[in-house]
């Protein structure tokens, strides 16, 4: 599923056109399925729905979807913001099958307004779609005051907008100050890239796609996409009866450190719960005996120590001399700022032979890294960064509200500039490849703001490199695993005291689930 920009829309609209698919025909389509998902929010008939309608396709949607909804029984009412052609054709199908029209101009002080709003109880939003963004004045700041504050006093009235929220920037997500709170968008076509930011990403609620109608080949030059179930199914490499463990790959996991061995076990796990063959940890020798009673099924590499601090040199090499045995290398899941402990991790990472195997690099290699000049060009291994939002920061030398504020963008400029997949994680997870190419997870959920989650998240990721998987293909199912692993747990014991080991034994769940579709 693409995710497209307001202009990358319009040219999806345009060659429509030219394919002989009319907007009329488009129309009718988004109008209908806006009604059918307001249908689904309950019982319609006999309830008040107020449409709000705007100018261009946005309104001319809106006066469809009320159309639908009046011969399905509601009192629809159509609230005109602008107006219409004498020859519009959806406003006059909308009288004719006996929706309510009210021209906004000739509402004095709104009176009519404020009435319909305190006794309706669904509102649809068809004031502006992805026009170019611009501040919100006059009759249409004073329409969305109005709304607002009814929603205010009355937060059970329903708002759906038609494809965004009035008042969202379809390409980043910002928000002008009378923004729409939906609680439910319909998006038509194809999603648009702001609602998976925020601040937008919040105004959006719910967000549903509507097929309208456009062939997906029009689409299929987009280089961002949804990940989606059907696609995880796909990339999921076969494991044949006579497979044995050496079928599904040997991980190293160079995690955990004395004040967060959690993160040894998370990370480790995560790997084994994905499907990786062998699990190999190689942390401090002194940790081995505290871990082996709880991690049973993962072997060992202890690295030596000198007064509880890595040897530094010794371990380094100690790690060099066993990585050709493994398939992927796992390195910075609370591995600790230590100076030991960052000249090993760059003793490991800036001396890699030529044909090292990949690596998956979290947390403290990261932030080792960001102290390097250039790092990028000294790794002689392909890799995925999996930074969170102040790691990135670090990492690119700028503020984490630069990073916030256009995620995708960011993510897809440092897999470029790294020639490294990039996953940069947090709500609405993003993961970018060297060549241009982007996946969004469409998940945010505050049960994975917890500590240790990002250790399962990487362990997963490199647990299904080490099974062969591509390492774009890899990063973008371990982030869609992990985030349905998290809803799954969120919805089972609730998303506030959810802790980062609730997610293990859901992932081979959320497996099977995927592969029986």
């Amino acid at each position: 599923m693409k995710v497209v920009t307001a202009e990358q829309m319009r040219n999806i609209d345009r060659l429509a056109a030219q394919s002989g698919i009319t907007t009329e025909f488009l129309m009718e389509n988004a109008g209908r399925c806006v009604a059918e998902e307001t249908r689904n929010l309950g019982t319609i008939a006999g309830r008040s729905i107020l449409a709000f309608t705007g100018p261009g396709n946005n309104g001319g949607d809106a006066l469809v979807s009320a159309r639908y909804l009046q011969d399905w029984g509601a009192e629809v009412t159509a609230y005109l913001l602008s107006t219409r052609t004498a020859d519009d054709k959806n406003m006059q199908l909308a009288k004719e099958h006996g929706v309510n029209i009210i021209y906004a101009e000739k509402d004095t002080k709104f009176a009519k307004l404020k009435s319909l709003l305190s006794s309706t109880d669904i509102v649809i939003d068809g004031i502006l779609g992805t026009g170019k963004a611009r501040p919100i004045k006059g009759l249409f700041k004073n329409v969305l005051i109005n709304l607002n504050g009814e929603k205010f006093k009355r937060p059970d009235i329903t708002v759906v907008a038609v494809d965004i929220p009035t008042g969202l920037d379809a390409d980043t997500g910002q928000v002008d100050p009378g923004c729409v709170q939906a609680d439910l968008t319909i998006t038509l076509g194809l999603p648009k890239l702001g609602l998976y930011n925020f601040p937008g990403a919040e105004r959006a609620g719910k967000k549903i796609i509507a097929d309208i109608g456009i062939p997906a080949k029009l689409s299929q030059d987009i280089p961002t996409e949804l990940i989606t179930p059907e696609w995880c199914k796909s990339v999921f490499p076969p494991r044949p009866a006579n497979a044995t463990k050496g079928s599904f790959g040997r991980m190293l996991a160079v995690v955990g450190s004395e004040n967060y061995i959690g993160a040894a076990y998370l990370a480790c796990m995560g790997a084994a719960r994905v499907g990786a063959g062998v699990v190999t940890l190689a942390t401090a020798g002194s940790l081995q005996p505290v871990l082996a009673s709880k991690l049973t099924e993962v072997t060992y590499a202890p690295l030596p120590e000198v007064r509880k601090c890595l040897a530094s040199h010794k371990a380094s090499k100690a790690i060099l001399s066993i990585l050709p045995y493994y398939r992927i290398l796992l390195m910075g899941c609370g591995s600790g700022q230590h100076v030991n402990t960052k000249e090993f991790i760059k003793g490991v990472l800036l001396n890699l032979p030529e044909q090292s195997p990949p690596l998956v690099l979290d947390a403290d290699a990261l932030n080792t890294l960001s102290e390097v000049n250039q790092w990028w060009r000294k790794l002689n291994s392909d890799a995925i960064v999996t930074p969170h939002a102040g790691e990135m920061a670090r990492l690119l030398g700028v503020s984490i509200n630069k990073v916030q504020s256009n995620r995708l963008e960011t993510a897809r400029k440092a897999a470029a500039k790294w020639k490294k997949v990039v996953v940069l994680k947090g709500a609405y997870t993003v993961i970018a490849e060297p060549g241009g190419r982007a996946r969004i997870c469409d998940a945010a959920n505050p049960g994975l703001a917890t500590a240790g989650t990002g250790d399962v998240l990487a362990g997963a990721i490199a647990g299904l490199a080490a099974q062969s998987i591509p390492l774009y293909d890899a990063a973008s199912l371990g982030v869609y695993l992990h985030a349905t692993a998290g809803a799954e747990a969120s919805d089972e014991i609730g998303d506030t005291g959810m802790l980062a080991s609730d997610l293990l034994p859901v992932l081979p769940r959320i497996i099977k689930k995927l592969k029986a579709l």
